[in-house]
């Protein structure tokens, strides 16, 4: 194992040694936020040489970059915005994902877009049109759009409700892994030298003379001991709560306005499709798409008025989105299809007036340093998380006292992405090896890239480690042991909901599941008997918290409905 890899191993047996470079070093930049976007920040300012740290108070991608669409995609309804320039960037961007960054994560996807009248054919066949035509250099690494028939369309997804159809549009974008990229990046940048530390919450802001010269935070895992870290720049990547972080140092030049987006899981058989759906819904859209093997429906858009800590679905989201798919399907779905619910909160930035809902605010985002020596980068879209970190980066460069090169992590491959299609091409031998189905492999691969070599590694020295998870058998017991050695993993959740995705993807949720997981964690993560069994009972009674939550009338009654459960659940 070379010693690159040997960095980017984020496990918990390393967290004290890294907790003591965090309390003895003076940082060139110290991140605040472990979402994509301050993953990227850590990745761009260490792979230009200067050195970084990155604090995030929960899990790496444990708030929004685990709960988004889950695909890189330009944003085709932008284009009805004018937004162009978002367009284009982002279209750039997700066929850098595919081309070079990590294939190993992404998925090129088909999205329909039906026609009920039509004048949508010239309408909406010119949108998608100019979709294309903004990706004009580079490879070309997504098909063009098609058009399509009536019997076309209907062939393409025979579940669709043919009534009302008069043909469609078919175009492609990219399935992505959040909650795994978001991790990889993060374990890319600590590769290249980054201290990642989990589990950190910044209290206060550090401030001499006008100036943030460093953090003071709470380590969240041993009861709150708080210590200060110092740097030249802090960059504040706390998406929804970037104005509160700002604030800790007394300015006030940013303002998020929290949107609520919710999306649903439901199994693959439901839906008869080789295709995902696009469709207008009211100001804003509502698309079906491929989610492994089962379909992710999504999304809302409105305004969250409540505590940023714990976005909540209720009734009305849920109904919502039924009705919305029901509208296409020929067979209607409903609650006892559904697998999984999930929302997120969207960092959007500033308020407009006259804007009717969240849907209407521009997704571009903004950097700004206010005071000196504290960078704010927020908005965006989750697809263009490597051009934001490369702008953060570019201004905190401004405060630093030397020379400092230009953003790289264009042509940075993510940690599994290198030689990848080599590697995939000897998925047999790797099968044979280890003793694994092909198809096991093709699963691995799709996770960890060329870093299935290290989870084969396991399960040759612990052959037990290569049986599917009893409660979910869509995962091998060794991608559990492997989340607690390498890629950051300290709690029972940060397993079900984000290395993996048990918990939107079995019908019971994980509990099933989460007694042999936090047995297979146990043994990295140290726990006793008794740490074990609270482990599982927290995610339980979370799971029933959000239950109860999601049958609520409204979000207020949802966050009451969840706080009753969960006791320490503020909001």
């Amino acid at each position: 194992m070379n010693t690159h890899t040997d960095r980017s191993r984020l496990a918990a047996d390393t967290r004290d040694e890294r907790l003591r470079m965090l309390r003895s070093r003076h940082f060139d930049v110290l991140v605040i936020g472990g979402g994509v976007t301050g993953a990227g920040v850590a990745l761009d300012a260490a792979s230009r040489g200067l050195s970084v740290a990155l604090i995030e108070a929960k899990d790496l991608a444990g708030g929004t970059s685990s709960r988004s669409g889950k695909v890189f995609h330009g944003g085709l309804r932008y284009l009805e915005q004018l937004n162009f320039g978002l367009v284009r960037e982002a279209l750039l961007e997700r066929d850098l994902m595919v081309g070079r960054l990590c294939p190993h994560l992404v998925s090129v996807e088909p999205f329909l877009f039906p026609f009920t009248k039509r004048w949508e054919r010239a309408y909406v066949g010119a949108g998608v049109a100019l979709y294309d035509l903004l990706r004009l250099t580079g490879p070309r690494t997504v098909p063009r759009h098609r058009h399509l028939t009536r019997a076309g369309v209907l062939r393409e997804m025979p579940g669709l409700n043919p009534t009302e159809v008069t043909g469609g549009v078919q175009y492609y974008d990219v399935r992505v892994d959040d909650a795994r990229h978001t991790m990889t990046v993060a374990r890319t940048a600590a590769g290249l030298g980054a201290t990642v530390v989990t589990r950190l919450k910044a209290t206060d802001l550090l401030v001499d003379a006008g100036r943030v010269i460093g953090v003071r935070v709470s380590d969240l895992e041993d009861g709150g001991t708080e210590f200060d870290v110092s740097a030249q720049v802090v960059v504040n990547a706390a998406g929804v709560w970037a104005d509160r972080v700002q604030r800790m140092a007394g300015a006030h030049s940013i303002a998020v306005t929290p949107a609520k987006g919710v999306h649903l899981v439901v199994p693959g058989d439901r839906i008869a499709s080789r295709t995902g759906l696009i469709a207008r819904a009211g100001d804003s859209v509502f698309i079906m798409r491929r989610w492994f093997g089962n379909w992710l429906l999504g999304t809302t858009d409105t305004r969250w008025e409540f505590d940023r800590e714990h976005p909540t679905a209720s009734r009305p989201d849920v109904e919502y989105l039924l009705g919305q798919a029901n509208r296409w399907l020929a067979k209607p779905i409903g609650d006892d299809d559904l697998l999984g619910v999930y929302a997120g909160l969207r960092p959007l930035v500033g308020k407009t007036p006259e804007a009717r809902s969240t849907a209407e605010l521009h997704r571009d985002h903004l950097v700004v340093e206010d005071p000196v020596g504290l960078v704010t980068v927020v908005g965006g879209k989750y697809t263009t998380y490597r051009v934001m970190a490369r702008d953060a980066v570019d201004l905190a460069a401004r405060r630093l006292r030397r020379s400092v090169p230009p953003s790289a992590t264009d042509q940075l491959p993510l940690h599994g992405a290198v030689r990848f299609e080599e590697y995939a091409e000897g998925k047999h031998g790797l099968a044979a090896a280890s003793g694994l189905s092909p198809a096991w492999v093709d699963h691995l691969l799709g996770r960890y890239g060329t870093l299935t070599s290290e989870l084969l590694d396991l399960i040759v020295d612990r052959p037990e480690l290569g049986r599917p998870l009893a409660g979910a058998p869509g995962y091998l017991a060794a991608e559990v042991v492997y989340a607690a050695t390498a890629e950051g993993a300290l709690h029972l959740e940060d397993v079900l909901d984000r290395r993996t995705h048990i918990a939107i993807e079995t019908p019971d949720r994980g509990l099933s599941a989460a007694p042999e997981v936090a047995a297979l964690l146990a043994g990295p993560l140290g726990w006793s008997d008794r740490t074990r069994e609270e482990e599982v009972e927290a995610y339980r009674c979370r799971v029933e918290a959000d239950r109860a939550a999601e049958a609520a009338p409204t979000d207020s009654a949802a966050l009451a409905a969840r706080r009753k459960l969960l006791p320490g659940a503020t909001g």
